[in-house]
């Protein structure tokens, strides 16, 4: 199967963006930085046009397309997360520089992208045997900005009788 990569379209800041996502993210670099050229409706002669990067070992490309086709929820990068810490760290270094934080684990970096920081454990809560646990664990969810592992998991787990011993 040929690779896939997708191909992000930026408005002149394809190589910051490039560059923020390299130290955010462990195993991840810029590769390449393409000038155009030649003029173009997005770019002029000699402006970085695309630029290769890597975000955790996973390629990617940034396109200095401008600014016709901004970023959108409709696609969005989930971070499986393996503990708080972790989602924390993700959660407040993505929105550094004039991003801003969402509901139920979203937010959007300062170049518009959308990002879910989830922990691994939320499929446990919301997939697991308990249906009532299910529940309540969703609804917690949708009270939260950010997703925090002990609320899901008492909220999943659901109320403990006084006395009562598991």
């Amino acid at each position: 199967m040929p690779p896939i990569t997708p191909c992000l379209w930026f408005d002149g800041r394809a190589e910051e963006a490039a560059g923020f996502y390299a130290a955010v993210f462990p195993d991840s670099r810029v590769t390449s930085v393409t000038r155009s050229p030649a003029d173009n409706p997005s770019t002029s002669e000699g402006d970085v046009l695309m630029v290769a990067f890597e975000i955790s070992g996973r390629s990617f490309t940034g396109l200095n397309g401008g600014p016709q086709f901004p970023f959108t929820e409709a696609i969005s990068f989930e971070i499986s997360c393996a503990d708080q810490a972790e989602a924390d760290h993700y959660w407040e270094r993505l929105v550094e520089g004039g991003g801003e934080h969402g509901r139920c684990g979203w937010l959007k970096d300062r170049f518009g992208v959308s990002w879910q920081v989830v922990p691994r454990q939320m499929g446990d809560y919301l997939g697991g045997p308990d249906a009532d646990g299910r529940r309540r664990a969703m609804e917690a969810m949708l009270r939260m900005d950010r997703l925090v592992v002990d609320e899901l998991r008492a909220a999943y787990e659901g109320p403990h009788e006084a006395g009562a011993r598991g």
